[in-house]
């Protein structure tokens, strides 16, 4: 495993130092990071279409971030992601996700979206990278609690719906030999295991249908998120480390409420302030050979970001785990044919 990393995703801004991808990394590199995770659809520090069209810009971005004292992790099209199946209930609240000429036509802002994957698919591969974090839409979401009761098919043609307009996508993402990994989250049509089985098997198992791992969100379900690695690890491509907590009452649960973030029983925190077992997490990306980066994905209601991010890179590196050479009885081991005969009393 490789890390600490970040996501800027949560800290650009135009003040600095968040206001350019050479000052954020230097300021990210200072804190203690060896990485940095890059939204595409922030001009401030990464622009997309140039980066799948030019090797000489790709080539600058790498150096730019070297130069700071950081790598490229991966990049992030989450917002890009999520308009490639939007139901039109959630119409006008992502319109904002896209560019001004698209906003109001869904079928266009969809095209827009996919083309923005395309290029990313192309982006990575001139990085050397290997994976790519995004989100899957959501067409079903808004039937996620079986009431009013949901008519027969429905299920089964959103997510129909949704393989055929993702596998074109992660063709591309095959023939550029770069992972396409979907974060598992809440408004996601892709929000849990089940879900996830359910689109691979529309995809006919796309072998670059991959997971981006964010055990927060797991949390806030009340999911086994130590067993989500034994069932699904070798299908985790991205690590997203981020806290979070679930403190049930008797006037909330799950569901919120619809209370701001601050007040609901689930909330995500900074690392180490939250319920997440990371020494387990850790423990279990490590024993199946997960070799990507940890990244720190900040987003806490009570913390300061640029304080989460201060105590987010020595808290991963505390918890990083560099696998033994061998094995820990090795000295007393031995390999003679004939003296296991003789211990089996073959002989």
């Amino acid at each position: 495993m490789k890390g600490p990393a970040i996501f800027l995703a949560q800290f650009m801004s135009d003040e600095a130092p968040f206001d350019t991808l050479a000052s954020a990394a230097k300021w990210m590199a200072d804190a203690g990071y060896l990485g940095v995770q890059i939204p595409t659809w922030d001009s401030r520090c990464f622009d997309l279409a140039t980066a799948a069209a030019s090797q000489d810009y790709c080539d600058e971005v790498v150096g730019v971030c070297r130069e700071a004292g950081v790598e490229v992790t991966e990049l992030s099209t989450h917002l890009q992601g999520q308009l490639v199946a939007v139901h039109p209930a959630y119409d006008t609240a992502f319109d904002g996700f896209a560019p001004m000429a698209v906003r109001g036509n869904p079928a266009a802002r969809q095209q827009w979206a996919v083309e923005q994957l395309h290029l990313a698919a192309r982006a990575s591969r001139r990085l050397g990278l290997q994976a790519h974090a995004t989100f899957s839409g959501a067409l079903a979401w808004p039937y996620l609690y079986p009431w009013p009761q949901r008519p027969a098919g429905l299920v089964e043609e959103a997510f129909g719906e949704l393989a055929r307009r993702w596998r074109p996508i992660l063709d591309a993402f095959d023939d550029q030999g770069v992972d396409l990994a979907y974060e598992i989250h809440p408004g996601e049509d892709l929000h849990d295991g089940v879900t996830f089985e359910r689109f691979l098997a529309g995809v006919d198992n796309h072998p670059r249908a991959t997971i981006l791992y964010d055990p927060s969100h797991y949390v806030l379900q009340a999911l086994d998120y130590l067993q989500f690695i034994d069932i699904y690890h070798d299908r985790i491509r991205m690590f997203h480390v981020k806290d979070a907590e679930l403190n049930p009452t008797g006037r909330s649960g799950v569901y919120g409420g619809f209370q701001n973030w601050v007040d609901r029983p689930g909330r995500f925190r900074s690392l180490g302030d939250g319920q997440v077992d990371f020494k387990g997490i850790f423990s279990r990306l490590t024993q199946y050979g997960y070799s990507g980066w940890a990244v720190l994905e900040w987003e806490c209601c009570l913390k300061h970001p640029e304080d989460g991010a201060r105590e987010g890179a020595p808290f991963i590196a505390a918890h990083m785990i560099r696998p033994p050479a061998r094995a820990f009885d090795d000295f007393a081991s031995g390999s003679d044919p004939a003296v296991n005969r003789k211990l089996l009393g073959l002989d």
